[in-house]
């Protein structure tokens, strides 16, 4: 969702360059199945602009109505629609995805305090993640207002235009959780004077892919890459200069040399990397480098028989590792897709990669 997101982020600050109004929609609960999961979003422009999807292409328009005929006063508003079986049909979208879904529909306003998608810029620019708790419903006599947000920052820093305190002080330690669990979810809270719905959205930055290696079979992993909208980085430990031409799409190339590797590369959390030098020394010492960094992702290509021989030599200079550490290390890289070419073994790659980003095992979805 990261690209699709760049995408809105674009069409937003186009449109406050051009000083257009612009609405935003954000699916917020989804209950059985549905297209899209909570956090998608749609920008909506005054003109009818879409930018990103809410759904398989059926509420987009129905949404778009919902811009110019119900939020003239400026106020948010949550749609329920019910794609289950007869109240479909009475729809008329012809979802047949068995789910019921709720949007949130807002006007951004220019001097907006609390932005979601500043928020969203913000977090992507300074490459942390964060938290948007958003009230989607209230009953009751709760003073608080449906599209009322708390906004949480990697470093703790909350802002807030939510001025109850009861529900304050339970949202932001179920925000802090969400933070640390880096995972989305929606809560429900009995307060004294009524009952209120909130999302709370887990932001990530983009996924930072390494890719060590500069052959011509890298250029489909980082085309796939870009179309998810990770940062991709190129080392290529042969320093050739004809690299940087070759990868001009990428956000940086790093030239080098396996003995200087470690004084160039900086690996966090949310590094992913992917070795495929086709030179089993420099991937000797690529290994050395990333096999005990805290990083999300490592694979490796080549066979078994070659994963196996790499880890022999690791021990022989001295070095174990962990069941953990081993555990991380996909070697042989990607999935089995029955890949044969440099493209369909960048997808087994990628489909790797996410599969863990996710935690899913992969598979086929009819099996599960």
């Amino acid at each position: 969702m990261t690209d699709e997101l760049n995408s809105i982020l674009a069409a937003f600050a186009e449109s406050q360059h051009q000083s257009e109004p612009v609405f935003l929609a954000t699916v917020v609960k989804v209950q059985g199945s549905a297209y899209r999961h909570p956090g998608a979003k749609m920008l909506i422009t005054s003109k009818g602009k879409m930018v990103g999807t809410i759904s398989g292409g059926c509420l987009e328009h129905d949404v778009l109505e919902h811009t110019r005929v119900n939020l003239q006063d400026g106020k948010p508003i949550v749609v329920t629609y019910d794609t289950n079986g007869d109240e479909d049909l009475l729809w008329g979208f012809g979802l047949g995805c068995n789910g019921v879904v709720q949007i949130l529909i807002e006007r951004l306003e220019p001097d907006q305090l609390l932005n979601p998608l500043v928020c969203i810029h913000q977090c992507f620019t300074h490459r942390q993640p964060g938290i948007i708790a958003t009230v989607v419903t209230v009953t009751g006599k709760v003073n608080v207002l449906v599209g009322a947000r708390l906004i949480l920052d990697a470093n703790n820093n909350v802002k807030t235009d939510i001025q109850e305190p009861e529900l304050t002080a339970v949202l932001l330690k179920d925000a802090q959780t969400s933070l640390q669990n880096q995972h989305s979810s929606f809560h429900q809270y009995q307060l004294t004077v009524g009952k209120v719905e909130v999302f709370i959205e887990q932001l990530q930055p983009p996924t930072h892919l390494i890719i060590f290696g500069a052959g011509s079979d890298s250029l489909p992993v980082v085309q796939f890459a870009q179309a998810l909208g990770w940062r991709v980085t190129i080392v290529d430990c042969r320093a050739s200069e004809e690299t940087k031409e070759r990868f001009t799409m990428v956000e940086e190339v790093i030239l080098t040399r396996r003995d200087i590797l470690h004084q160039q590369i900086c690996i966090d959390d949310d590094t992913v990397a992917v070795v495929m030098t086709h030179n089993y020394f420099d991937d000797l010492a690529i290994l050395k480098l990333l096999m005990s960094a805290k990083i999300s992702y490592l694979g490796c290509l080549g066979s078994k028989g070659r994963r196996k021989r790499l880890l022999k030599d690791l021990r022989t200079q001295g070095l174990e590792y962990t069941p953990e550490q081993l555990q991380k290390l996909h070697a042989p890289v990607g999935m089995d897709l029955g890949a044969d070419t440099p493209e369909a073994i960048a997808l087994s790659i990628i489909a790797e990669i996410q599969a863990v980003l996710k935690n899913r095992k992969g598979g086929f979805l009819k099996n599960k």
